[in-house]
């Protein structure tokens, strides 16, 4: 039976202008966030579509109804007595903040994530290359003021281009390709002075949780690392595990199904997956162009709001970035407001549920519900419920969703005709898109327009942000997503949800995530470190403490596992695929 949540409604005075979708939400005193007309990014959605078909098609401008260029500034956050005990604890706004202060040195916090990649990723297998020499030179080197990521270390996922070090995307077709060039999200990261610390592990080709090409898992999830059957989310599983068993400051993902906010739900982080176009996928190893997405992996909103501001912008390269509103000011949509000791939402929002959020029982049920009293308890924020739009259940079908899979197999076409055996354990999906009929790919293209059209304009008639049980119903039609946790099973192991938000509204998105993570403590929790006979001392900021005769050194290959974890069969992953 479908259980019901009623909202208090104690606060329904909290915003007596009504809502930021409300033509009559204006005073110029009130802040509001990115909003867009819907129907020319209905418009621009088609002609990405086309996009993908043709290939030389101009896309249709965003008309917004505010397009000021916003840049975030570096955050100044208070630093947590842990942090100073141990640097890997620090969340990647921290982390900023006492670098840019000068209290502390790059190098250092490097030193701390190098111990803890010598001593556990063994068993946790995040990394599949870690640049231990090199990250530690640019760390020397880098100086405050440089960049808002100045002297941070980040991990990349292995379908990010990295100029001099291999690309692989856990495959054979790219086993040993090293790419000229960084991709623009990595140059961009780069340029702000974030570090290349190393290349995650991911599922073949972005296809399913990590694995070598041939099936045999790698990463296990970073609270569970006993137990390889506890799923890690994919097929950003390495960049989820490095963040969240703290041997990297902050990652980057992708996400064509799911793959940023799975591995963010399954091992307690923030993922944000943007809107389509809002992060360029130039220089990426591509899985559906009409699909894929760029995003950050992260411990906190702020920490997302970060990375996002540093990705984010128009790109030449990809024709997907051009004729957007401008980039929000993310840092500040994710700072907290708060007076007089009570923390209130920065944007007015109506947060919503569709009926098969409640749909489901034990201690995912109790935890939604909690989850659900917390946040329609901050003022600012009001919780309601959505019934389905008309035809959900059609337009939503797999069918529908399985038109994503041409685009995956028409790139590769010549490399099916050369040798199948290079797919690997993923191969079904590709030859599943290769046999996809012209008819149903024709009509699942209209469904999707039709799919998108009836979000626009039912779902967020009376909400502004959506609560999602399957964040694929947003992938297939470019919409933004922030995954975050809020609270943990009997067994520990965490449990998460996902808002969705409108066209370009990220900023909605972190405010009401920034507000909820600030009275509630779960995305501050860490798991317990692997079992191991000579674990890493912690590095404290005063910089004491011996040297670590395991720390992770020069150009390192993934480490051999500890112990088997099994593999995948091909009717698995094609069972799991994106």
């Amino acid at each position: 039976m479908t259980m019901q949540y009623t909202p208090t409604n104690h606060h329904e005075d909290a915003n007596p202008y009504g809502t930021a979708s409300d033509p009559a939400f204006a005073p110029e005193c009130a802040e509001q966030p990115t909003a867009v007309h819907r129907r020319s990014f209905l418009a621009r959605m088609g002609a990405v579509g086309a996009l993908a078909v043709m290939g030389n098609v101009a896309l249709p401008e965003v008309a917004a109804a505010r397009t000021p260029a916003r840049t975030s500034a570096a955050p100044k956050v208070s630093v947590r007595r842990a942090v100073r005990d141990d640097l890997s604890e620090a969340t990647l706004a921290e982390a900023i903040t006492l670098i840019q202060a000068g209290r502390l040195k790059p190098s250092l916090l490097l030193r701390a994530y190098l111990d803890r990649i010598g001593a556990f990723d063994d068993t946790l297998q995040a990394f599949n290359l870690v640049a231990a020499k090199d990250a530690m030179a640019a760390a020397v080197a880098s100086r405050p003021g440089s960049g808002i990521l100045a002297g941070i270390p980040l991990a990349i996922k292995d379908n990010y281009y990295t100029a001099g070090y291999k690309t692989t995307a856990n495959s054979f077709i790219f086993q040993d390709f090293v790419p000229p060039f960084d991709a623009t999200a990595v140059a961009r990261l780069k340029q702000a002075g974030g570090i290349v610390l190393g290349k995650t592990q991911m599922g073949p080709l972005a296809t399913t949780r990590a694995t070598t090409p041939s099936g045999v898992i790698t990463t296990v999830n970073a609270w569970s690392p006993a137990n390889p059957s506890v799923d890690p989310g994919g097929s950003s599983s390495g960049s989820a595990c490095a963040v969240a068993s703290r041997m990297a400051a902050s990652s980057v993902g992708t996400q064509t199904g799911g793959s940023i906010t799975a591995p963010s739900n399954q091992q307690n982080l923030t993922g944000l997956k943007p809107t389509m176009g809002r992060v360029s996928l130039y220089g990426i190893i591509p899985l559906t162009y009409t699909r894929d997405h760029p995003g950050p992996l992260a411990r906190t909103a702020m920490d997302a709001a970060i990375m996002l501001s540093v990705m984010a912008g128009e790109d030449p390269h990809d024709p997907r970035t051009q004729g957007l509103p401008a980039p929000a000011d993310y840092v500040r949509a994710a700072t907290p407001v708060t007076k007089g000791g009570t923390v209130s939402c920065r944007y007015p929002t109506r947060v919503g549920y569709l009926p098969d959020f409640l749909a489901v029982t034990g201690e995912t049920l109790a935890l939604r519900k909690k989850f659900l009293e917390k946040l329609d308890a901050i003022p600012g924020i009001s919780v309601v419920a959505v019934p389905f739009p008309d035809e959900w259940d059609v337009l939503a079908g797999s069918a529908m969703n399985d038109v994503r899979l041409p685009e995956r197999s028409e790139p590769f076409l010549p490399t099916m005709r050369r040798d199948l055996r290079l797919f690997g354990v993923s191969v079904t999906s590709w030859l599943a898109g290769a046999l996809l009929g012209a008819d149903e790919y024709v009509r699942g293209q209209r469904a999707k327009e039709l799919f998108l059209d009836r979000v626009l304009s039912e779902v967020f008639g009376p909400c502004d942000v959506v609560l999602q049980t399957d964040p694929s119903y947003f992938d297939r039609v470019g919409l933004p997503e922030l995954a975050l946790p809020i609270g943990f099973t009997a067994a520990n192991l965490p449990v998460g949800t996902i808002l969705g938000g409108q066209p370009f509204a990220e900023d909605r998105l972190l405010a009401v995530a920034a507000a909820y993570q600030e009275v509630t403590d779960w995305h501050l929790r860490r798991p317990a470190d692997p079992a191991d006979d000579n674990p890493p001392p912690a590095t404290p900021l005063a910089g004491s403490g011996k040297a670590y005769s395991r720390t992770a050194a020069g150009l390192t290959k993934p480490p051999v596992a500890r112990a088997h974890r099994g593999r995948m069969s091909a009717h698995q992953v094609h069972q799991e695929t994106e």
